[in-house]
């Protein structure tokens, strides 16, 4: 039986192909921190976060059998690494009050410039997986959260809808399996993903005024209030409808994308 068909059992390939990545992304993640130079609250948050991704990718790709970590996969490996540090100078600004803005605008802007990358090397190498987009989607959802946080020290709590919005999904999705539907692809959503991201670094950078801050961050988040509705809309209007034997009717198949 191959490794593939039975993921509890993995081969050397199985090995090489996951682990490794893993054991270099924690060793790149150490060395990012030691470069950025966190106090002990950074550290204990770049270490909780390193240890949650490679447990939860491990088990995410074991679960798939996946053999081995794709370019494109790699390529959102680096983003969440560089998110780590985010993730500990947004820790460390909460403990001291420090803001080390040239240090977190840098990592954070090329961890969202690579946001543009790792799809188009899966479609160039013809790598796309249902793995990939799952962990790309994460990862993007994390970044947008860390980023609210720091910016809710800016701008004031209301940020953190933003980072907040897609695990409040994930929550109303526990209650309600239709949530859980298949989704369209909607570039729309895909821009406004993207927005949000460059909106908080725009805002947390400190270039603008204020008050243009908060103007640019209130258009993101009702940009992003306005797609997630349109994917509740979509899932609403072709959720299951129980029929007259009272089972329940198809859905619509779509390939599965962030609201």
């Amino acid at each position: 039986m191959t490794a593939a068909l039975d993921p509890l059992r993995p081969s050397s390939t199985v090995v090489d192909g996951t682990t490794r990545p893993l054991v270099a992304a924690a060793v790149g993640l150490v060395a990012l921190l030691s470069a950025l130079g966190p106090g002990p609250v950074g550290w204990a948050a770049g270490a909780g976060y390193g240890a949650a991704l490679i447990v939860l990718l491990a088990g995410a790709a074991r679960r798939a059998g996946a053999v081995a970590l794709g370019p494109a996969d790699l390529v959102t490996l680096s983003r969440a690494v560089l998110i780590g540090g985010v993730a500990a100078l947004v820790a460390d600004h909460l403990a001291t009050g420090a803001a080390p803005v040239w240090l977190l605008v840098p990592v954070a802007s090329v961890a969202l410039a690579l946001d543009f990358v790792d799809g188009k090397v899966a479609r160039h190498t013809g790598t796309v997986s249902a793995l990939g987009a799952r962990f790309d989607m994460e990862v993007d959802a994390v970044a947008v959260l860390v980023l609210s946080v720091y910016a809710a020290t800016l701008l004031g709590p209301w940020t953190l809808a933003i980072g907040a919005m897609r695990y409040a999904y994930v929550g109303a999705s526990w209650l309600l399996p239709w949530l859980r539907g298949s989704l369209p692809t909607r570039w729309s959503a895909k821009v406004v993903a993207a927005v949000q991201g460059i909106a908080l670094v725009v805002a947390i950078s400190g270039v603008l005024p204020v008050a243009a801050s908060i103007a640019i961050v209130a258009v993101a988040l009702a940009l992003l209030t306005w797609s997630f509705g349109q994917s509740v809309g979509w899932l609403w209007r072709h959720r299951p409808v129980p029929s007259g034997r009272g089972d329940a009717g198809p859905v619509v198949p779509a390939p599965r994308v962030a609201p």
